[in-house]
């Protein structure tokens, strides 16, 4: 190879090593979360999460056997991070307590098996009551005898992972969902 060749080669080489090294610079800085990135966007999901919501639930097949309930109060948290610009969906999860109806609470605990929690036992997923966030903790009943089902946590439809908990005492119950 003439000493022209290999120059013209290795300029070559160097400049596509350039455009490569630039082009890798930019889509780190393009996907970088650094919080002063978006602060707006940032302040904005912290007071979405903040916020106890009563509007009802929808879709209400994916709390099924609720009954015309007379109120609830949810939440929800990002399980990853919805102001990054990386691609790709955010999973959401979320708490709630509902206040049923005592003929509703009767028939959602017989139509799904709702048997006894004992804490030292833990359900199929994480979420007990204990587990609860913090501004939804004033609306679970003081002294709660708290049901399980598995049969109520899996059933259909199974668009999020479910984990209940019923006590039909004070007509309430607390639910957790997930993305997934």
């Amino acid at each position: 190879m003439t000493r022209r060749a290999l120059v013209a080669v290795l300029g070559g080489s160097a400049a596509l090593l350039l455009v490569v090294v630039g082009c890798v610079g930019a889509v780190i800085r393009a996907v970088s979360h650094d919080p002063g990135d978006t602060p707006e966007c940032r302040e904005s999901v912290r007071a979405e999460e903040a916020k106890v919501r009563t509007n009802r639930w929808d879709p209400p097949g994916e709390l099924p056997g609720l009954g015309d309930y007379l109120e609830i109060h949810w939440q929800l948290r990002a399980s990853g991070d919805p102001c990054s610009r990386a691609p790709g969906p955010v999973d959401w999860a979320y708490q709630g307590v509902v206040r049923l109806r005592p003929a509703d609470a009767r028939t959602l605990a017989q139509r799904y098996d709702f048997a006894p929690y004992a804490p030292a036992v833990p359900a199929a997923h994480s979420g007990s009551p204990a587990d609860a966030w913090p501004a939804l903790a004033p609306f679970l009943p003081a002294a709660p005898r708290w049901l399980h089902s598995r049969a109520y946590d899996e059933a259909a439809p199974a668009t999020r992972w479910r984990t209940a908990f019923l006590d039909v005492e004070h007509r309430t119950l607390f639910f957790t969902l997930q993305d997934h």
